[in-house]
């Protein structure tokens, strides 16, 4: 059968140190799993998009398909087995992503250090080629023939050049809503050209607040111009995530702008809010064609995701959470 949804994003080892609470110590991560979680907390009938080596436990891939997800869109490669697949995440005392060392976090907190961890280096930003291909990342021509037709489709973030390869894949439908998540490399003044082209084929475009400002360094402070600019490209709705403080919301048809409180609740491990407001973003627009509905779908999914640890704990909540969460931000969206 075809899933209602379809995911591509990246997978992981993750070895994280959350604010508060118990490491995870090498469990399953990456952008695709939280994405994939905050669309499941609506409904799971999700294909999976993503590329690993045979170093990924198999017995996760069963996981996945244990809790309902399409896995055939997962394609393991023997050839990249050179690829690291893991990810370090720690925080500063003010719940911020920190970029010291591994062996900083571990000794700080006097933990042993893992030995599945040596020689681990985290990814060297600041000298990658932006249009380098990450061969971790999910290749168009990976994708099942069975996943291509599917209506609703995220792409998380990862490189450039593998993005634009799967908006062209998906984008080209005229049923079909695509939703994108841009990486924060390349969203930067002297990429604007490259960007434009690929957004002709999104439907809706999800950056974070430093990103948009990113990208429009020098150029405007103003959001709601950002978010004119990109809607310019292509796509009908753009969403701004901004955090603790909500999101913006802008509708090129009706020239609309729109600003939808977070939810608040007690912030455990922000790891993967971000993907999993994206996952239920998808969600409402499926149910609803509204964006602004959809969006309060989103800031549930992520409402959840910061109260716990892992990609899977928002589907572990308590049952009616969501919809009570769901009735009370819709009563405060409003138009600006």
């Amino acid at each position: 059968m075809t899933p209602t949804f379809a995911i591509a994003g990246k997978l992981n080892r993750e070895y994280l140190l959350p604010p508060t609470g118990t490491p995870l110590l090498d469990t399953p991560g990456g952008n695709l799993l939280y994405a994939a979680a905050g669309l499941a907390v609506w409904d799971s009938s999700i294909g999976l998009i993503a590329r690993v080596n045979e170093d990924y436990p198999h017995e996760w891939l069963g996981e996945l398909e244990h809790r309902g997800f399409d896995i055939r869109g997962i394609r393991i490669h023997p050839e990249l087995g050179q690829a690291d697949l893991r990810s370090f995440i720690a925080y500063t005392d003010k719940n911020e992503r920190s970029h010291s060392s591994a062996v900083s976090h571990f000794a700080r907190r006097q933990l042993t250090f893992p030995k599945a961890l040596l020689g681990y280096q985290s990814p060297d930003e600041t000298h990658k080629n932006l249009r380098d291909t990450d061969p971790l990342a999910p290749a168009a021509l990976d994708v099942p023939k069975t996943i291509r037709d599917v209506r609703y489709i995220h792409i998380c973030p990862f490189d450039f050049t593998s993005q634009s390869q799967m908006v062209n894949l998906f984008g080209s439908g005229s049923n079909q809503t695509v939703t994108l998540d841009p990486d924060p490399l390349y969203m930067k003044p002297r990429f604007w050209r490259d960007l434009r082209i690929v957004l002709q084929g999104v439907t809706a475009f999800l950056p974070s607040e430093d990103e948009m400002r990113s990208l429009f360094w020098g150029e405007t402070n103003d959001l709601w111009d950002m978010a004119r600019r990109i809607s310019d490209h292509g796509p009908r709705i753009v969403v701004i995530k901004r955090g603790a403080l909500g999101q913006y919301v802008y509708k090129a048809d009706t020239d609309q702008r729109f600003e939808i409180p977070a939810y608040s609740s007690r912030v455990a491990d922000p790891t993967g809010a971000g993907d999993a407001f994206c996952g239920g973003f998808l969600a409402g627009m499926q149910r609803t064609n509204d964006p602004i509905v959809a969006v309060t779908y989103g800031s549930v999914s992520a409402s959840l995701k910061i109260e716990g640890s892992g990609p899977f704990y928002p589907l572990g909540v308590m049952p009616g959470l969501a919809e009570a969460r769901l009735n009370a931000l819709q009563e405060m969206a409003r138009e600006i």
